[in-house]
């Protein structure tokens, strides 16, 4: 008996290279085929057909890196000014599952640079909203919001099945017991951290403790609480989180692995430090 993916061929268009379906399509081919939505999408793309949304990502991740994305897993930690927009991003490519976990609800002091924060929203789970966000966006992506702060208890069910963790903390406590917890798990974390026009991001594979090691000492709060976020700076650094975690998930491109990328945007200053 034929199916709908048999008359791929009759509905695509083909753009350059790929033939391209359209996204709707397949959303109803899911349902009336009995698959779930990513299955279907992940079948197209064994086809060499690309579901409408990610046709602007090919040229970069191509087919088997869009497969990996839809496939994966990623844990956020924290959903505010770095988490809300690393979700959205992420929920744009096409990572499959997202935990977005946050104890904290949306206060007036957000307003000013996390974009998931409204003035509708105030007093609202933050990792709550982030989900019904992802949902909104990319309807195949399975979006789990956990109201919790992530500590040795929680993170068990938090980064169970997780491929990576992404570090969108703005506590260095909570921070090394993410770094801990994963290397215990064998599960990769990239971390980002701001404070007023200064930003940071590396990546800290299992097996490495040079950037665990980096984030060792007494202090909790960094330079943040004398600085203050200005809108910009989290973008900034979620929008290289995010690529560092497409890359890893893809296995497209250089890692930061082993360094930092530290950043003065007053100065716009980028700067590579090793860690040894």
């Amino acid at each position: 008996m034929l199916s709908w993916f048999d008359f791929l061929p009759l509905r695509a268009d083909r753009q350059g290279a790929w033939q391209v379906v359209s996204f709707l399509e397949v959303r109803e081919a899911a349902e009336h085929e009995g698959l779930s939505p990513i299955d279907a999408e992940i079948r197209c793309l064994q086809r060499w057909y690309v579901p409408s949304r990610y046709i602007r990502s090919m040229g970069t991740i191509g087919i088997d890196g869009q497969i990996r994305l839809l496939s994966s897993s990623v844990a956020v930690i924290g959903c505010g000014g770095l988490g809300g927009l690393v979700a959205d991003l992420l929920a744009r490519a096409g990572v499959g599952r997202l935990v977005l976990v946050d104890g904290d609800v949306f206060d007036e002091t957000n307003l000013n640079r996390q974009v998931l924060s409204c003035e509708a929203n105030l007093g609202l789970s933050k990792s709550k909203i982030a989900a019904q966000r992802v949902s909104e966006i990319n309807g195949v992506v399975r979006a789990e919001g956990r109201q919790c702060m992530f500590d040795e208890f929680t993170a068990d069910g938090i980064l169970e099945g997780c491929d990576l963790a992404v570090d969108c903390l703005d506590n260095l406590s909570t921070r090394r017991i993410l770094f801990s917890e994963c290397r215990t798990r064998g599960i990769p974390v990239v971390s980002g951290a701001i404070g007023g026009f200064w930003g940071q991001i590396g990546v800290a594979m299992p097996d490495e403790q040079n950037l665990a090691e980096f984030l060792s000492g007494d202090t909790d709060k960094g330079v943040e609480t004398e600085t203050g976020n200005p809108p910009f700076t989290p973008a900034v650094v979620a929008a290289l989180e995010c690529a560092q975690a497409v890359k890893m998930l893809t296995g497209k491109g250089k890692l930061l692995t082993n360094q930092l990328l530290w950043m003065d945007l007053s100065e716009d200053e980028f700067t590579r430090l090793r860690l040894s």
